[in-house]
């Protein structure tokens, strides 16, 4: 059996020298010009013209080796942006446009600079036990409650599908968080003789909203300390509920009996706006807080609006009452019952990513 050759590999030694690629060619003229400096007879004599053709041939040097370095720099920023993008989209999947005959759409704005997704999350899968939503904000903000999130956002995709009961969703969400904290604070701060370690890390918890919508537009709900989504219908906009949340997830252990709150039917045509609280916390340069209430009815007069322009108008809205200067991640999200048109309909899916791919919602930098 003739043997396969194998692809040509790239000594070490090369591919260590690949980033200093750009900068072989300026070397190479700056090696040139000092022995030019040293050994040409021209370049030792003394004179206007002499100075001048020396100076130009240093400042081509010089420019070359600035432009050789900056080249280099400019191609890995540009390749370290391309594997964050990828890893943020593949934590913070972009959400479909039609779930199971509702219209979705999302969008998250984070206080880091360059960085797409931060500490608040949502999700959203079509199920046999109805949609389900997940809404959420991790104490802090920026890129540091980025391992909390991971934590809450994959064990909702996978218990969304296995849980029929939407308590016990949130039971898988509570125990993935307490994993993910043990093994931080663990590693920050190890405490002697197996005792559980106590730090920064063990103290942190995340707001969550659970909702499951029936095709009938039933809406179930568990809220542990998140804010209330408000209900889209006509030109009004007010919360789906009044009641006390419970505390947030990882603050104190969820109780033995956990109740889904029924909230009001959601009939096609109407829609639900979830929100995280750095929304309603904004504020502006004198200090007024951000009135999203008044927001989404000015956006409901009129014409209706499809979820991803409302999401627009108050991501606009937004960043005009704070001056493009956020304190805190905003995670904004709209779901419409659209269940009367036939064309939105699609099939219950699976937890599979490569499903589920739209451009994301830009965030602002």
């Amino acid at each position: 059996m003739p043997r396969t050759r194998s692809p040509l590999r790239t000594p070490p030694w090369l591919r260590r020298l690949a980033p200093a690629a750009p900068l072989a060619l300026p070397a190479l003229w700056g090696a040139v010009a000092v022995l030019w400096k040293l050994t040409c007879p021209i370049a030792q004599q003394e004179g206007t013209a002499t100075r001048i053709a020396t100076s130009a041939v240093f400042l081509t040097v010089g420019t070359g080796l600035v432009l050789g370095v900056r080249c280099g720099l400019v191609r890995e920023l540009k390749q370290v942006r391309e594997v964050a993008l990828a890893a943020q989209r593949v934590l913070l999947r972009p959400l479909p446009p039609r779930l199971d005959g509702l219209s979705v759409a999302a969008a998250q704005l984070s206080v880091s600079r360059g960085a797409a997704v931060g500490g608040d999350l949502y999700e959203a899968v079509a199920t046999p036990h109805g949609v389900r939503v997940v809404i959420g904000d991790v104490r802090g903000h920026g890129l540091a409650p980025l391992g909390a999130v991971a934590a809450v956002l994959g064990s909702f995709r996978e218990a969304a599908h296995d849980e029929p009961e939407l308590a016990d969703v949130l039971r898988r969400l509570e125990r993935a968080l307490g994993r993910h904290v043990r093994e931080r604070a663990g590693e920050e701060h190890p405490a002697p003789g197996g005792r559980d370690p106590q730090g920064p890390s063990a103290e942190e918890f995340v707001t969550v909203l659970l909702l499951e919508i029936h095709p009938d537009g039933a809406v179930l709900a568990l809220n542990c300390g998140h804010p209330w989504p408000y209900r889209l219908g006509g030109a009004r906009a007010e919360p789906v509920a009044d009641t006390a949340p419970l505390p947030p997830l990882g603050a104190f252990p969820l109780p033995d009996e956990l109740p889904a709150h029924r909230c009001a039917t959601l009939p096609p045509g109407e829609a639900l706006f979830l929100h995280t609280d750095g929304a309603e916390d904004a504020r502006d340069a004198s200090g007024r807080f951000f009135r999203l209430q008044d927001v989404l009815e000015e956006a409901q007069r009129g014409a209706p609006v499809p979820p991803a322009a409302l999401i627009h108008r108050v991501h606009t809205a937004l960043l005009r009452h704070t001056g493009g200067r956020l304190t805190d991640d905003v995670a904004l999200m709209v779901v419409r019952n659209d269940r009367g048109d036939d064309r939105s309909r699609v099939p219950a899916q699976s937890a599979d990513p490569g499903l589920r791919r739209t451009r994301p919602a830009p965030s602002p930098r």
